[in-house]
């Protein structure tokens, strides 16, 4: 909720694949993971990785404008993480673009041989972006016998687990990407030319550098001396930890006694803590520089410094010291920065470390002249690297391409990524200027799809199709015709205009007159809960909207655009301004009998609208004067809206909006001044407030209205601000849904959040094996700071709370019980990959309308015999007590809080009010449960007659 969605978002630019990082955290804030994840993979199709590992305080994180508050940056790679590890546990194919032709109608460009060489960060990412570009013959050529590059042999499990990167390459493969292993350049005669001979069109080379730097002091070292370099020490880790990446069981690297890890980049890092993980005492890194020209990102850094490691700066190695065959110690040399900024070994400056094991991490080559001859005839530079076109990717060979490492132009796995991606649509280009087909030197790749993006979201009401059911509502998006025009140019399925009225009761506005409300506390920025304000209907005169609804119709004739009309309780007035809308093309009327504030003094909007018999009567009139579709709406305002409702349908409205603003007070200063305050008397009214804060009393007069009208068209607003929030007005009975407050919040780009959002909500209600998830959130396991703990009780016999001492005992129970279940967990193959898919038929909306009214009745219907208690999971609880507090002063004093462990317990007296879940800051840490004995209410004093049942 903290990240602003700037305008020009610094993050977006920061990031090498210019992922639109605020899109995909304004729907993980609306719980849209899967919208989230689409819009990660479709830049990104390693997104899951670099959410893992990219260095996000030198990128993303680095240009984040929260860098300037208080509280900081976003931790974009966290969310970046969360929502495509939520996607990863959907288990839903990748597809083809649906806009593709099938494969077998694909033009023969499309066809052509293609070959990748190494299958790290770059080749998957060029594979991927290249089959969605259409291509059908990929195959991806990897020496070793697992995939991934780097990414699996060099990076740890604890930072890159296996699976991740098996997880990327499944998504590649589903679109037919074809990998095969134990064959690349220099492998049994593959060459460039051979490559050419077998008929393949285009190549893309991205082996990494596979070679390590050796200094000339280690020439003749070996592992069973203690020497390595982190291309020998990594890779042993790797086998040994990561399930999945072979079948060999190797066991981890016998590191013993004091390390010491030359380097100060990533790489020297992960071999420091996968040292300390293998067994060491003691882990020393040592670099020549000092700690402001490390060049490891401070997460790396910092992960290093809390386990211990420790960090010597200033030296340069020198010799290492072998006694009985065996490493004992190393000497350097003090290093200084002279004035000039030069850097010098000072010889009289000598330091001796004793160590066990020296670990070499000063960076990697392609020294394999075998290698470099595959390669011929490309041409290199002078680092020995192949010449490559940073724009294009391509070498001097106009078929072959090169990334990542190899291309000398990326330091990170998000750069090689980038690397893949720029590539894949250069390749492109080459192969269809090889048929005589021109392709823009703009990239313009697809999107990542899925069987979610299939979905039909359309809806039919009153006999007006709606292409998705989220519209625009009568409000401040709807100013004026270029708002609606780019509305729908954004993707929403209708809007309604602003309400006009004839020139004899045009308006002018006040100032200031929308502001933020106050009902979330102190919060600042997007994302406000609420708004109200005192703006009148719109300032332009009828001509001016009837001409643009013409002028939009004509542009847009497959969106519905709905007019907003308002006129006092005269006849003559709502036949004339009803029938100009009609003339003008609008789709369907919208006869605002609602407004707040300020209208209703001149005998409109509310005025009109608290009373049955005007609402009726306006509404025949407005029958008889046109003959397309026309809504009242509505307002909150009263007694009973299910009467109005009632009224509008005897009148012989086609349906109603339910509903516009709630009049309310939003403050006062304290000098007792409002806000807003106009003028110089500062002088207020009360105005309408809207947002997420009424939605209760929108939905409570949606679902009020579906049960009294079954089938009668309700057209939803009032706190509308994601696809979770529109579903639940689906299911209490409105077909369509409106939007305001949230386009306030943000801009018209949200649409893409609400439609992906609900094809998922929708989509994932066919997965039998997701019954327990709740929408696009799956079940809470049990954990502490996201990682799973086990019992403690059932692991010592007693319950153990998370701070101070008792945390340190925890910690100590929980490392004992790792080891215990390593040996079985151990897996040397990840288990078969088998995608979900829909066992249930895929609900369309119409299915959904009104699913809900089945569970809301009278107090009367509730069953008062079928109680339910608190039940507090002592593992995820994090000893804050404020379930006892509310329980003690504002509930049933059935919550003990331990004095020592501040451990809270539920007692027998628990009468199932749910305040202490309620206030709970930990998702399900408390659940509601069955209870077990029979309710008997506490009475005080016994009762003087039995109780009514």
């Amino acid at each position: 909720m903290r990240c602003l969605k700037c305008a020009d978002a610094p993050c977006q630019k920061s990031c090498p694949t210019n992922l639109d990082i605020k899109s995909f955290i304004t729907s993980i804030a609306n719980k849209n993971y899967y919208g989230a994840a689409k819009m990660i993979l479709s830049d990104n199709p390693l997104g899951l990785t670099c959410g893992m590992v990219c260095p996000t305080s030198d990128l993303c994180v680095g240009g984040c404008n929260l860098y300037a508050t208080e509280e900081g940056p976003i931790n974009i790679g966290g969310l970046q993480q969360f929502a495509t590890e939520v996607f990863k546990a959907m288990n839903i194919p990748q597809i083809r673009n649906p806009s593709l032709p099938p494969l077998e109608d694909m033009p023969e460009a499309y066809q052509v041989k293609i070959a990748l060489i190494g299958a790290g960060p770059a080749s998957l990412s060029c594979a991927s972006f290249l089959a969605r570009l259409g291509y059908s013959n990929i195959t991806i050529f990897e020496k070793q016998e697992y995939l991934g590059g780097l990414s699996t042999s060099e990076i740890p499990q604890f930072r890159l687990p296996y699976d991740v990167v098996n997880f990327e390459a499944e998504l590649m493969k589903d679109l037919g990407v074809k990998i095969s292993f134990g064959k690349g350049l220099a492998v049994d005669g593959m060459t460039l030319h051979s490559l050419k001979e077998d008929g393949y069109k285009a190549v893309f080379i991205g082996i990494g550098l596979p070679e390590p730097k050796r200094e000339s002091i280690f020439q003749g070292l070996k592992m069973n001396q203690g020497f390595y370099t982190s291309k020998d020490f990594l890779p042993l880790v790797a086998m040994a930890s990561k399930p999945g990446m072979c079948a060999c069981h190797s066991p981890l690297p016998p590191i013993q006694g004091t390390v010491i890890v030359l380097g100060a980049g990533d790489t020297a890092f992960d071999c420091a803590t996968s040292a300390l993980r293998c067994g060491a005492r003691r882990v020393f890194v040592v670099f020549r520089k000092g700690f402001t020209h490390i060049r490891a990102v401070p997460e790396e850094m910092e992960l290093a410094k809390e386990e211990k490691c420790e960090f010597l700066p200033f030296l340069s190695p020198r010799k290492v010291v072998v006694k009985g065959g065996q490493i004992v110690a190393m000497e350097f040399v003090r290093t200084e920065q002279d004035s000039d900024g030069s850097w010098r070994e000072d010889e009289d400056q000598v330091v001796r470390l004793k160590a066990n094991v020296v670990i070499s991490a000063f960076g990697s080559v392609l020294g394999d002249d075998k290698v470099r001859e595959a390669m011929a005839p490309i041409k290199f530079n002078r680092w020995g690297l192949p010449e490559v076109d940073p724009e294009t990717m391509q070498t001097s060979e106009p078929w072959v391409f090169a990334g990542g490492d190899v291309g000398g132009l990326a330091n990170t796995t998000v750069e090689s990524v980038n690397d893949g991606k720029q590539a894949s649509w250069y390749m492109h280009r080459y192969i269809q200027s090889l048929y005589g087909v021109a392709v823009s030197t703009v990239p313009e790749l697809p999107l990542f799809y899925t069987p979610i993006d299939l979905v039909d979201i359309s809806v039919e009401m009153a006999g007006l199709k709606f292409p998705n059911p989220f519209g625009i509502a009568s409000a401040t998006p709807a100013t004026s015709s270029s708002m609606i025009r780019r509305a729908f140019e954004a993707g929403w399925g209708f809007a309604v205009t602003k309400t006009f009225s004839l020139d004899k009761d045009i308006v002018t506005n006040v100032s200031p007159r929308i502001v933020r409300g106050t009902t979330s506390g102190p919060l600042y920025g997007p994302g406000q809960g609420s708004f109200l304000n005192i703006e009148l209907i719109s300032e332009k005169t009828a001509a001016y909207w009837c001409k643009s609804i013409a002028e939009l119709k004509a542009d847009f004739p497959n969106h519905v655009l709905i007019a907003s009309i308002m006129c006092s309780y005269n006849r003559e007035d709502w036949t004339e301004l009803s029938k100009m809308a009609e003339v003008a093309g609008a789709d369907a009327l919208e006869l605002n009998l609602s407004c707040p504030h300020g209208m209703g003094e001149r005998g409109m909007g509310l005025a009109c609208g608290q009373d049955p018999e005007l609402v009726r009567n306006i509404c025949r009139w407005v029958r008889q004067a046109v003959h397309i579709p026309f809504f009242a709406k509505l307002t909150p305002n009263v007694t009973d809206i299910v009467k109005i409702a009632m009224a509008a349908q005897e009148g012989g409205a086609d349906g109603v909006t339910a509903t516009n603003t709630v009049s309310g007070l939003m403050g006062l200063k304290a000098d007792s001044t409002p806000w807003p305050a106009v003028g110089r008397g500062l002088r207020t009214t009360y105005g309408g407030m809207s947002g997420n804060a009424i939605r209760p009393i929108a939905l409570h007069a949606v679902s009020a209205i579906a049960r009294a009208l079954p089938g009668f068209p309700i057209l939803a607003t009032g706190g509308i601000d994601s696809a979770e929030a529109g579903l639940q007005f689906l299911h209490s009975g409105a077909s369509v849904l409106q939007v305001c407050s949230a386009i306030q919040n943000q801009d018209f780009t949200v649409i893409d959040d609400y439609c992906t959002g609900l094809k998922a909500l929708l989509y994932l209600k066919s997965i039998e094996e997701l019954e327990d998830w709740d929408g696009q959130s799956p079940a809470t396991m049990r954990h502490q700071k996201g990682k799973p703990v086990p019992r403690i009780a059932d692991l010592m016999g007693k319950k153990l709370p998370s701070f101070g001492p008792y945390l340190e005992q925890r910690k100590k129970i929980i490392a004992e019980n790792k080891l215990k279940l390593k040996a079985q967990n151990m897996a040397a193959e990840l288990p078969e990959k088998k995608h979900f898919v829909p066992k249930k038929p895929i609900p369309a909306i119409k299915d959904v309308i009104g699913k809900a009214l089945q569970y809301i009745g009278t107090y009367g219907d509730l069953c008062n015999t079928e109680q339910v208690v608190a039940l507090i999971d002592e593992e995820m609880c994090i000893n804050c007590g404020k379930c006892y507090m509310t329980c003690n002063d504002s509930g049933y004093q059935a919550i003990q809080f331990d004095a020592a462990t501040h451990l809270p317990t539920v007692s027998d007296s628990c009468t199932g009010c749910t305040l202490c879940l309620s206030v709970c800051p930990v998702i399900d840490c408390i659940r509601m449960v069955s209870r077990r004995t029979p309710y008997e209410p506490r009475r005080g004093l016994p009762l003087a007659v039995g109780p009514a049942r």
